[in-house]
């Protein structure tokens, strides 16, 4: 049975692989990004999914805009990935660049983006038999984590593992599985060079956790290859 995803952050990084992976699946695939415009591999891959693709421009906290395009979409959606992420000052306490407008930005982009897509596309879930929405996370979000520095990444992945139970204590009701993931280290930009996985290893072990999502595991933190982690 084809599953429909929509992604935000899908023209980079992990979100570009999982959306390599999902239309290679033959699943349908809904992709979000700030500028499709220049998203070129993005746009290579829906173009040559045989009508398995679709690309909407937005910011992942917009929700006037990710309103509109839930009004566009005809249908469910059955996993509804909010990857879309930035990464924030990554110093210490005397960092100049943890200012007012780079703490707004990640806040907003990491830890507002999943609630407002969520509440965007929670008419479409509905739809779907299997509804799943999947937070990606980060393990420097969890309170065991002993970090010194990247205090506001920290905190806006913290805060999107709490907007994710909450969303889950709601919207059980509805049958709608929410949990969180934390992708691994991986080599992106953002993960830099020395990471331990490889994008296409940590997007198909996400995929493969959103696959077998069940109601069950419904306000969890999970790993990429399925082990639970502490919040």
């Amino acid at each position: 049975m084809t599953t429909t995803y929509l992604i935000t952050g899908a023209n980079r990084g992990i979100g570009l692989e999982m959306s390599r992976q999902i239309l290679q699946s033959g699943d349908r695939l809904y992709a979000v990004c700030r500028n499709p415009e220049t998203a070129s591999e993005l746009n290579n891959l829906v173009h040559g999914s045989n009508g398995h693709g679709q690309i909407f421009k937005s910011d992942a906290c917009d929700e006037v805009s990710l309103a509109n395009i839930a009004d566009k979409i005809v249908g469910g959606i059955d996993v509804v990935v909010c990857n879309a992420g930035v990464m924030s000052a990554r110093g210490g306490l005397n960092d100049a660049a943890n200012n007012a407008a780079s703490v707004a930005t990640v806040l907003m982009t990491n830890t507002a983006g999943p609630f407002f897509t969520a509440r965007a596309f929670y008419k479409n879930l509905k739809l779907s038999s299997a509804p799943r929405i999947c937070i990606i996370s980060s393990y420097m979000g969890s309170q065991q984590h002993q970090g010194a520095s990247a205090y506001f990444y920290r905190a806006s992945k913290a805060g999107a593992n709490n907007i994710m139970v909450t969303l889950a204590n709601e919207l059980k009701a509805d049958g709608i599985t929410v949990t969180s993931f934390h992708p691994g280290w991986v080599k992106t930009e953002m993960g830099g060079s020395g990471a331990d996985i490889t994008v296409e290893e940590s997007a198909s072990g996400l995929i493969q956790q959103f696959q077998a999502l069940k109601i069950s595991k419904t306000g969890t933190f999970l790993n990429y290859d399925g082990k639970s982690l502490p919040l």
